[in-house]
Order: C-alpha cells, then structure tokens, then sequence
C-alpha cells in the first residue's frame, strides 16, 4: 500500500474505476492517479485518503473533512479537545467560558487545551486575551 503514495507501476485491479478517474481527470498517465488524489487531498486542506488492502481489492476512503472524530483521535488529541472541535466544525466560536462548560472542566485545564490546540494549528485565538478572546476553526 505504501507503494501507492509514490511513484509506482501501474497495474489497475479494477479496470471500470481505472477508466472512470482517468476520464475525471484525476489520472494523466497510468502510476500517478493515487499521487495526483494525495496531492488534491492535501491542496483543499483534506486528511490524506485511507488506502487498505481488502478481500483480494482495495479500499480507499476520502475524508470530506478534516474535523471529524476519526481523523481528530489520530492527532493524539484527549476527549475535550476532540468534542471542542467537532462543536466548532457545526459553525460556532469557541470561549474559555464555553470550553469549560461542554468539558466540565476548570479555567486552568480549559486554557491549557485551547492553546495546545492553536499549538497543533486547528484554532486561531481572535481578540484580545481573557473575556475578550474567541476561537475558531483554522
């Protein structure tokens, strides 16, 4: 499978998906359709496609966005962060304030993991520091 994130021969398994990337434009020349998706992927900010090998076919799953509970849980990130965030991806601001109470959890433990999270890049703090300060998605 690792082959399949660089260049690599091509041998199509299943020749009706080969023919429909080809003619969608995600492959120009046989080898290169699983780089060129990779690469789509990660242009649009998406989390790189799942690629496994499954009864005898492969299995590729695209991810329409990066701010689902699978793709937060393998950031290594704790529970609270992962519910933040998922809060967040509905379209809301994020306060110390609002943390706290979605986590049940104290100041102290909320801004320790609000600002690991715009550490990693997921958040942006907008305003000023304390009652002032919101986050939202990056």
């Amino acid at each position: 499978m690792e082959s399949l994130k660089r260049l690599h021969p091509s041998r199509p398994r299943n020749a009706l998906i080969a023919e429909v990337c080809f003619k969608g434009g995600y492959i120009d020349a046989w080898g290169r359709g699983t780089l060129k998706i990779m690469q789509s992927c990660k242009e649009a900010g998406l989390p790189e496609p799942e690629i496994i090998e499954q009864d005898g076919g492969i299995l590729v799953t695209l991810f329409k966005d990066r701010f689902n509970e699978a793709e937060l849980k393998k950031l290594g990130l704790n529970e609270r962060q992962v519910n933040s965030l998922l809060y967040m991806a509905e379209g809301n601001q994020l306060t110390n304030a609002k943390y706290q109470e979605l986590n049940n959890v104290g100041k102290s433990a909320a801004t320790e993991d609000l600002q690991n999270l715009v550490l990693t890049g997921l958040i942006k703090q907008i305003g000023t520091k304390g009652r002032g300060s919101k986050y939202v998605l990056k």
